[in-house]
């Protein structure tokens, strides 16, 4: 169940032998390679040299490791890019962004595209069916540093291609966009101009087209390298590593072509990028905040249909972050083992060596640079695999009583016209995730549309289009459903719903919006009623028919509303709020809930209970069963396993 990336190419050849023994006596049984060496055994174009990857595949395989191959597609070599001067990506100011990185292709470029198919194939053809490879990882973190989104000419051409086939003709397009609006209308597909580099704001209908255009490009883009890889490597699987607070594509529609999802886990360099407060900030420095990982590990084996990979585990500090501090002894640990908790099949360490050079020499690995020495992270992953050795195989997860439903659109829809500069949708979402978890409950995610019947209680902290099949959803769900604010307030188009947000939910709701507020910092409204707090950054005021107010603002407005199942909650809440509302709706919906300390987590896999303690204390275990890893006192940064029934 453990894993590591690692990169032959970087080290001396009479290593490997060494390394991938020692791999094996930590308990490691994948390796991922080769996702950044296209240069190198391409090192012009049809000249190939492949002797070192073989040996490095044999050397693994000898040792009794399985390699994930990955496509080398994140990284062109500088030829490539020389030949199709096209696939460069262009900044939203219109620069572009050229070699010297990675990352350097737009999705766009058609002449990139028939590079990739080449690559992929020449390297399926040749390992697919070598007994060492047993799955393949495509490319590397779509979107990283911001590169779903191109401006280029390239992009404006391909864009055009989108909309003729979307719209049919000019006319169509224009009544879409809203284009009468400051006379915009075009006349021909070849007058649509990229949404960018204008006197003002551009039309959001366009920008949200554009956003759209792109993040289909990414998954069909995924999808022809899967097909390539089924075609010429039977019998093996195919993953992708997404990312974390990474929302600029679909992932869902991405996860529909691979066979699980993995993604790349930095619990404390996330921590560090989220707009925590500072006091939050200090507090979870050197632990990463208790829900972080846990958010991402919920999300990608829900993308993945109920399986996914940790693809890279930070073992130490990385080099990313504003700052990087080394994670207290013990969290490597517990990193892994909450994403096994979480239903993960394989948790794998990045990397195995922290780099002497490049861009990345500060980013620790499993082992000191350049030597054969465990780093602390390395340590902790030897304890695990002992653990593992002990524990024997996890049983299965099994449905969580909580969904939420995650909407990409949702955050593209938010950015392009925010209304409020802090409504931010990475933020809502994982506070409503968060305050779940601090009672205790397990949690699901769920696409917009899939079927919600079975789930006690379906949460929506935002998803301002709602589609038809998203209505049919909801209309179908069996147990209680929270909305939050903004939800059902854009059509497709990202116009308002000609019968008022919340549009095609106001059937549902037996309320409608009539204006919203967004609140600067130092601005609050008291709520009370049957739930208590304020709201901040985001109020609506809402035009009540038949349904039940639960809750007012302090002017008399209602805040939160509810007609039989559904309900509807019209602010952005603060914590205080948001844990009362959340209380509240468990309570209805029977959910049994205990209110855990701020540093305590816990998380079920069938009959087994995992508790990790993140804070500073320790912590008496109130739950009954055996215990089969740790003790009846969790102590920092520590964590039990209870078999339960």
């Amino acid at each position: 169940m453990l894993g590591v990336c690692y990169y032959p190419e970087h080290w001396p050849e009479d290593w490997w032998a060494q390394d991938a023994r020692r791999m094996r006596e930590a308990g490691i049984s994948y390796v991922r390679i080769g996702e950044f060496a296209w240069s190198r055994y391409e090192p012009r174009r049809g000249e190939f040299d492949w002797g070192w990857l073989d040996r490095a595949i044999d050397v693994l395989g000898a040792a009794g490791l399985k390699v994930v191959l990955g496509t080398p597609t994140c990284t062109p070599p500088k030829w490539v890019v020389d030949d199709n001067p096209d696939m460069i990506p262009y900044d939203e100011q219109g620069r572009p962004r050229g070699f010297g990185s990675r990352r350097h292709y737009t999705f766009s470029s058609e002449n990139y595209w028939r590079e990739s198919r080449r690559i992929v194939e020449i390297l399926c053809q040749r390992y697919g069916a070598h007994p060492h490879v047993v799955g393949w990882q495509t490319d590397n973190e779509y979107g990283c540093h911001d590169t779903i989104l191109s401006w280029g000419l390239t992009d404006l051409k391909a864009f055009r291609r989108w909309l003729r086939t979307r719209y049919q003709s000019p006319n169509e397009l224009n009544a879409a966009w809203g284009n009468a609006f400051w006379s915009m209308d075009v006349q021909d597909f070849e007058q649509v101009s990229l949404p960018n580099l204008a006197v003002t704001e551009t039309n959001p209908a366009a920008k949200l087209d554009f956003w759209r255009f792109h993040s289909e490009q990414v998954a069909t883009y995924n999808r022809m390298q899967c097909e390539i890889i089924r075609a010429h490597s039977p019998g093996r699987w195919i993953t992708h590593n997404m990312m974390g607070f990474f929302n600029d594509f679909d992932h869902w529609a991405v996860g529909d072509d691979i066979d699980f999802a993995s993604w790349d886990s930095y619990p404390v360099g996330f921590t560090e990028r989220f707009p925590f407060s500072e006091d939050d900030h200090v507090r979870w420095a050197e632990t990463g905040h208790p829900d972080i990982a846990p958010f991402f590990n919920d999300l990608y084996r829900c993308i993945g249909r109920g399986r996914y990979w940790v693809m890279e585990l930070q073992p130490g500090p990385v080099n990313w972050a504003a700052w990087n501090p080394v994670p207290k002894p013990g969290m490597i640990r517990i990193f892994t083992w909450e994403a096994l908790a979480h239903g993960a099949d394989v948790v794998s360490y990045f990397r195995w060596r922290q780099a002497v050079s490049g861009q990345e020499q500060m980013h620790a690995g499993l082992n000191l640079p350049g030597l054969h020495e465990w780093s602390q992270g390395g340590r902790e992953a030897l304890q695990v695999g002992q653990e593992l050795q002990k524990l024997g195989p996890l049983p299965p997860s099994a449905r969580a009583p909580v969904a939420i439903v995650y909407d990409y659109e949702a955050s593209w829809i938010t950015r392009i016209q925010p209304q409020g500069k802090d409504f931010d949708f990475p933020e809502l979402m994982f506070r409503w995730y968060e305050t779940v978890r601090r009672l205790g409950l397990d949690v699901d995610f769920v696409r917009p549309g899939a079927d919600l019947r079975g789930y006690k209680l379906v949460l929506v902290p935002t998803m301002p289009h709602v589609s038809d099949a998203a209505e049919r959803a909801f209309s179908q769900a069996d147990g209680l459903v929270l909305y939050g604010p903004r939800t059902g307030s854009k059509t497709r188009h990202h116009a308002i719903p000609p019968n008022l947000p919340p549009g095609p939910l106001a059937r549902l709701l037996k309320a409608r919006v009539l204006e919203v507020s967004s609140m600067r910092p130092g601005l609050s409204c008291a709520v009370d009623g049957e739930v208590e707090g304020a709201a901040i950054r985001w109020r609506e005021s809402l035009d009540v028919n038949d349904a039940h107010v639960l809750a007012r603002f302090s002017d008399g407005k209602s805040a939160l509303v509810a007609a039989g199942r559904h309900h509807y909650l019209a602010c952005w809440p603060d914590a205080d709020l948001l844990a009362s509302v959340i209380k509240l709706m468990t309570t209805k919906a029977g959910l049994p809930t205990v209110e855990l300390p701020e540093g305590i987590r816990i998380r079920r896999r069938s009959n087994l209970l995992f508790v990790f303690n993140y804070g500073d204390h320790p912590w008496q275990l109130p739950f009954s069963g055996s215990i089969v890893v740790g003790s009846p006192t969790i102590g920092p940064q520590d964590f039990t396993v209870v078999k339960q029934g």
